[in-house]
């Protein structure tokens, strides 16, 4: 099991519900795929660096999570196919 990091921006001008039901959604897969939580962090709204699809601002989250090396290859499909996710990242700690 290995330590990673999930740093992603959801497109701010959706609502705070449907932000919220996105991290949980992405923390229920990874606890669905044997990993576990260690921290989420909700940065908050804040403006990018620059523009992403004409967009500046950005709702911020990061999830400090324990998985196995084929989690965050899921985690990133799935999130690659929701418009509401403007970037991610997923690094190893």
């Amino acid at each position: 099991m290995n330590k990673y990091q999930l740093l992603f921006i959801i497109d701010d001008e959706i609502e705070k519900d449907a932000k919220t039901a996105l991290i949980d959604k992405f923390s229920d897969l990874i606890t669905s795929l044997d990993g576990t939580i260690d921290s989420t962090e909700q940065w908050g709204k804040r403006t990018l660096t620059y523009p992403i699809d004409r967009k500046t601002k950005g709702y911020y989250v990061l999830i400090n999570f324990t998985a196995n090396a084929n989690v965050p290859a899921e985690i990133d499909r799935q999130m690659r196919i929701n418009d509401a996710i403007m970037r991610q990242m997923i690094t190893l700690q």
